[in-house]
């Protein structure tokens, strides 16, 4: 009967255990998304960068 009495702390028990590895299996995750991010390249490996910004219009390309 005293796990009855306890199931509180049991359960908060659990989730705070669930809680700490799924962060830490979504850390674990981004390392290796990270990891995939670069390409390998005659036996070495070279990161990969996206560069995302708006087009220079007709009048300032030209002036460069």
């Amino acid at each position: 009967m005293n796990v009855l009495k306890n199931m509180e702390a049991i359960f908060l028990a659990a989730a705070v255990l669930v809680g700490v590895t799924s962060a830490a299996q979504a850390a674990s995750v981004a390392k290796h998304a990270r990891y995939d991010a670069q390409v390998t390249i005659e036996g070495q490996q070279m990161a990969v960068v996206k560069v995302t910004a708006k087009r220079l219009p007709a009048a300032p390309k030209a002036a460069i």
